[in-house]
């Protein structure tokens, strides 16, 4: 095994921390990040594990209470994802170049820079997964004993997402095509199993005792976005980490299933495909399968970094990593005036841009329609959100709007209103729909964040609905959905 040569991956890991951390409070919080800092503290949610939104609050409470400090989790993600991807490098024989190549690759791939920038779930997974399958490595290629990481490891990502079941299913295939000594004959690897189940178990139990709600999440994700993620899938596979590194993660699979030497990790190269048939026919996001193709990249430093010797070919994947790493800044990071946007092609490149524009003007917005009722009225008033990112905006920074409920994934548990509670302001609700619960509803205000961003509060109607029809222990279900 080659020595690890810390000097790229320290640099290059440094200049990631700065790049995120220096764009980290442009713009606002994503709307995942709203929801997040309305999350209690709990073993499970309806929608996730309590990984995430816990790493947000723990990092507030140390750093203070600002955009900058809830999303600090994520760039120690992110370094930490790369060091690890270097690790595989190295542990297949990377020597200095093949490893420079992959911190500095990744440092600025669309990836590191999409998932560094906002606290999210698959910001954690990318870590998990590529921490596993650096230990799936080891184990297969050098100490069975290994298995017992990968296990504890998948043990803490089961807090985070059940994804990583996927994974497993995808290797399992895998060892079964490859039939390694050190595969599932092993009985590390059960051993493995057994601790990833104790570890995980406190959040298994809570979705048990809740009656799964995480598969009724997927199975409105499925139905709701199924169709639009089963035409990204493949295109976004190409995409993820920019299209200037497709060849490399490319070589690294192909150098899986080709190089004799490597046959015992050749499983990796067999999850791949299976990951993709069962999120193609379950319907879901296209970058689940990320943790993967950062590995793939990772292997593939070694034979481009080969392939690269000659001075010529050299300039040229510099060139290549450097134009993939200006490409990635400008769609995933906050770049541009926010003032500008909306004229860009920025948000239809980068959906998650738009969801960070606007929440502070919507909010104001709502709680003037609050204050404008007479006191008596507002005393009895609560806000009910159509989504988790209005109820979260309007939770921080509509101190004067009351009470704020949606029945959206986790929030719903939070219901329901007081039966005290005789007039409701409703944001992006269909008040044709919503009017049959209340005696009367009218349009009050139109939504707008003045900048031109279109995002999905943006046109959404403000109204002002009275008279509940029927007690709220009664109506609060008619609120709840998933997506």
């Amino acid at each position: 095994m080659r020595p690890l040569h810390r000097l790229h991956p320290t640099l290059a890991s440094l200049a990631l921390a700065a790049a995120l951390a220096l764009t980290a409070s442009r713009y606002d919080y994503h709307r995942d990040e709203l929801y997040f800092l309305m999350l209690k503290p709990a073993w499970g949610y309806a929608d996730q594990g309590p990984l995430t939104p816990l790493l947000g609050h723990l990092s507030i409470a140390a750093l203070g209470n600002t955009v900058w400090a809830f999303r600090f989790p994520s760039i120690l993600c992110m370094a930490g994802a790369l060091w690890l991807a270097v690790l595989i490098t190295r542990e297949l024989g990377g020597g200095r170049a093949a490893q420079a190549l992959c911190a500095w690759g990744l440092a600025f791939a669309g990836v590191a820079l999409g998932f560094g920038h906002l606290l999210s779930t698959a910001t954690v997974d990318l870590v998990v997964w590529v921490a596993v399958l650096l230990f799936v490595v080891r184990a297969l290629m050098r100490d069975p004993r290994w298995w017992l990481a990968v296990g504890a490891t998948a043990g803490i990502g089961l807090y985070n997402k059940h994804l990583i079941v996927l994974l497993f299913i995808g290797l399992a295939a895998g060892l079964l095509e490859v039939r390694s000594p050190n595969g599932l004959r092993s009985k590390w690897l059960w051993a493995g199993a057994a601790l990833a189940l104790v570890i995980g178990s406190p959040n298994l139990v809570y979705q048990a005792l809740n009656g799964w709600p995480q598969l009724e999440m997927a199975a409105a994700i499925r139905e709701t976005d199924g169709a639009e993620n089963r035409v990204l899938l493949f295109p976004f596979q190409l995409l993820l980490l920019g299209v200037f590194l497709v060849p490399v993660w490319f070589a690294g699979l192909w150098a899986l299933v080709r190089r004799p030497q490597w046959r015992p990790i050749r499983a990796l190269a067999v999850a791949y495909p299976v990951m993709l048939v069962i999120v193609l026919v379950t319907g879901g996001q296209y970058y689940y399968p990320i943790g993967l193709v950062v590995a793939f990249y990772a292997v593939g430093c070694i034979p481009v970094a080969a392939w690269a010797k000659a001075r010529g070919r050299r300039t040229l994947l510099v060139a290549g990593v450097a134009l993939n790493g200006a490409v990635s800044a400008v769609v995933a990071l906050p770049l541009l005036p926010v003032e500008a946007v909306g004229d860009s092609p920025v948000p239809a490149m980068n959906g998650s841009v738009a969801d960070q524009v606007g929440w502070q003007s919507y909010a104001r917005q709502v709680e003037a329609v609050v204050m404008s009722l007479p006191p008596e009225e507002a005393a009895r008033t609560v806000v009910v959100t159509a989504n988790y990112g209005e109820a979260g905006a309007l939770d921080r920074y509509a101190a004067q709007a009351g009470p704020v409920y949606s029945g959206h994934n986790a929030l719903f548990e939070y219901g329901p209103p007081p039966e005290s509670a005789t007039t409701v302001v409703t944001v992006g609700l269909p008040l044709e729909r919503v009017g049959e619960f209340f005696d009367e509803c009218t349009a009050v205000a139109v939504l707008d964040n003045h900048v031109g961003v279109d995002n999905e509060e943006q046109g959404e109607t403000v109204g002002v609905c009275r008279g509940p029809v029927m007690a709220w222990s009664e109506l609060w279900p008619e609120f709840q959905h998933y997506s």
